[in-house]
């Protein structure tokens, strides 16, 4: 099973959210490297890779776990993604070219941006948390 980490990255209650060659709109979330230490060392790095923000702290006690499978070439793939929730100061965006766009979002936007039904659910486990403590 293929293994990524992800994070609900909140600026100022706003929410990143990018958007893949894909088409699909999502979190940014990567594959685990074998250099990382932990999970949310890997969230921390991708967001970094994918959109220059490098200043982000992982919000204490939230992590959930995401399964999907799909089809690259022809072969059934499963994956396995761990979450976080992230905040940051940080605006400027500059998108690797695993991406065509971002748009910064408030939550209930986002929501309605959102593509797959497995991040909507990661988003409203992230936004309960978020709003509870």
């Amino acid at each position: 099973m293929e293994t990524s980490c992800g994070l609900v990255l909140v600026n100022y209650d706003m929410l990143l959210v990018l958007q893949y060659p894909q088409g699909h709109w999502d979190f940014v979330k990567g594959h685990v490297e074998p250099d990382d230490e932990s999970f949310e060392i890997t969230a921390l790095r991708e967001l970094a890779e994918e959109t220059g923000i490098d200043s982000a702290t992982i919000v204490p006690n939230f992590q959930t776990r995401t399964e999907y499978e799909f089809t690259h070439k022809g072969e059934v793939i499963k994956k396995q993604v761990h979450w976080f929730l992230a905040e940051t100061d940080e605006m400027i965006v500059k998108l690797s070219n695993e991406h065509v766009g971002f748009l910064w979002l408030s939550w209930n936007d986002a929501m309605e941006q959102l593509t797959f039904d497995n991040s909507i659910r990661v988003l409203t486990a992230a936004k309960e948390h978020y709003e509870s403590r």
